[in-house]
């Protein structure tokens, strides 16, 4: 069994209930990012599900140089740092340079190394130094047992707080394919595995100038996760994905979010009754 990673007041891993990880793909504004907080925090707290808030600053990976990126760094932090104190529950971003490492550490309570970034070692030995938790998400171009040299980076810095997040491989041209046994390897490591059910649905690139996807299939692929034991869940939602600055056609919207998570909660329960 995975090792329980402390993160605020709330564990992911362990023996510990499936966790949330969830927030729009990007700031937009900072009405939009209380609404979204707002909701979820109401949601998880009714259900007892561990929630930590994700929401990206800016988003350097964009396929097209006029999409939309976000706040910025400066901007996007102070929305992130009022956000955890209206709402007291952990936030989680991503980081893109080492540049950015230290000023992000000083509000996030997860630094989230992106996909395509898995492998840069500078950039994951800066966020290991931090000591703060720190969420991979394992590239899309890597096989599940490939984590490991990853992990060894971070804990060479002697940082033991890591989450793993599988979040599909590259099947082929815009396509993703997810494939459950990935996290049953991946949590050989002994960290908490997360399963990323927005990106996985993801098309890369599939709209030409942006990402296309298939919110369809985040339930349905949410429910086979779970029932894989992975530890907690990682979705991006919006009130209105179609409107969506960034990767709305892989956002789950947000009023299906309560029941979805009654239904992930309902399969933990039985599933972590066989866990050994």
């Amino acid at each position: 069994m995975p090792k329980a990673v402390k993160i605020d007041k709330i564990s992911i891993g362990g023996k510990g209930r499936l966790g949330l990880i969830a927030g729009p793909c990007v700031i937009e504004n900072k009405d939009l990012t209380f609404k979204i907080t707002g909701t979820l925090k109401k949601i998880t707290t009714q259900l007892g599900i561990p929630f930590i808030f994700k929401a990206s600053y800016d988003k350097g990976n964009r396929t097209s140089v006029s999409s939309y990126r976000g706040l910025g760094l400066k901007e996007g932090l102070a929305i992130l740092r009022e956000v955890k104190q209206k709402f007291q529950v952990p936030i989680l971003s991503d980081v893109h340079s080492v540049a950015e490492v230290k000023l992000a550490a000083g509000i996030l309570d997860v630094i989230q190394i992106p996909a395509f970034l898995c492998r840069q070692t500078d950039l994951l030995l800066a966020a290991g130094s931090t000591q703060k938790p720190v969420n991979i998400k394992k590239g899309q171009f890597l096989a599940p047992w490939d984590i490991e040299q990853v992990v060894k980076k971070i804990e060479s810095t002697g940082n033991r707080n890591i989450l793993l997040t599988e979040r599909g491989v590259s099947f082929g041209y815009n396509q993703l394919v997810s494939d459950f046994r990935s996290l049953a390897i991946m949590r050989k490591t002994g960290y908490p595995v997360v399963f990323d059910a927005s990106h996985s649905v993801q098309e890369p690139g599939g709209l030409g100038k942006a990402s296309g996807g298939n919110s369809e299939f985040i339930p349905l692929l949410a429910r086979c996760a779970v029932a894989a034991g992975c530890d907690a869940v990682f979705m991006e939602v919006h009130p209105f994905p179609p409107k969506a600055l960034s990767d709305g056609p892989n956002m789950l919207r947000l009023d299906l979010v309560k029941g979805l998570l009654e239904e992930l909660k309902a399969i933990d329960s039985i599933v972590r009754q066989k866990k050994v």
